[in-house]
C-alpha cells in the first residue's frame, strides 16, 4: 500500500456467522464488531480497558475488546452482546437484569451482561477468583463478594451495582437450582 498502511483479511465466527473482514492491521476488535459489521452492542466508553462497556466474549472467554487488534482474533469465535439471546428469548441473565432493574441508562448494559456470562461459566468451571476462600473446595460459591470482585471489571456511572450483584445472584441460584 503507499501509505505503508498494512492490511489483512480476518475470519470471525461473530454470534455464530461467519465474516471474512478485510481491515487495516491496526483496527481493534472493538472496531471491527462496531464498523465493520455494525454490531454496536459493545460500546467505546474509555477505550483504554478500564469501563468493561466493550466487553465481548472470544473464544468463551470475556475480552476488553477494545485492547485486542482483530488480527489477534482471526479464526476466533466472537460472541457479543447481540449473540447472548436466542432469537426473542432471552437468557435467564438477561431476563434477571431486567427483572432487578439492573441498568439505568443502559450505556454500560452490553458490557455488564457479557461479562457476567463469562464470570457465572468460569463459577460453572470452578476457577478461583482472588476472594474464594477455599481453593480446594470443589465448587466456587456465588456470594455477593464473589459476584463483586469478579465484576470489577466493569463500572456502572449510574451505579446499578447492588441490582447487577443482585440479577447474577438470581441467575446463578437459578442455575443451581435446575
Amino acid at each position: 500500500m503507499p501509505d505503508g498502511t498494512e492490511r489483512s483479511t480476518i475470519s470471525l465466527a461473530v454470534n455464530g456467522r461467519q465474516h471474512q473482514i478485510p481491515l487495516d492491521n491496526r483496527t481493534t476488535l472493538l472496531d471491527a464488531l462496531r464498523e465493520n459489521l455494525g454490531l454496536t452492542g459493545a460500546k467505546k466508553g474509555c477505550d483504554h480497558g478500564q469501563c468493561g462497556s466493550c466487553t465481548v466474549l472470544l473464544g468463551g472467554r470475556r475480552v476488553k475488546s477494545c485492547l485486542i487488534f482483530a488480527v489477534a482474533a482471526d479464526g476466533s469465535a466472537v460472541v457479543s452482546v447481540e449473540g447472548l439471546a436466542d432469537g426473542t428469548d432471552l437468557r435467564p441473565l438477561q431476563e434477571h437484569f431486567i427483572e432487578y432493574d439492573a441498568f439505568q441508562c443502559g450505556y454500560c448494559t452490553s458490557g455488564q451482561l457479557c461479562s457476567a456470562t463469562g464470570m457465572l461459566d468460569e463459577i460453572r468451571q470452578g476457577w478461583p477468583s482472588a476472594v474464594t476462600e477455599d481453593l480446594a473446595a470443589p465448587t466456587v460459591g456465588t456470594t455477593d463478594e464473589e459476584i463483586r470482585e469478579r465484576m470489577s471489571g466493569n463500572l456502572c456511572r449510574c451505579a446499578a451495582y447492588p441490582q447487577i450483584v443482585s440479577a447474577i445472584r438470581a441467575t446463578a441460584t437459578a442455575e443451581a437450582t435446575r
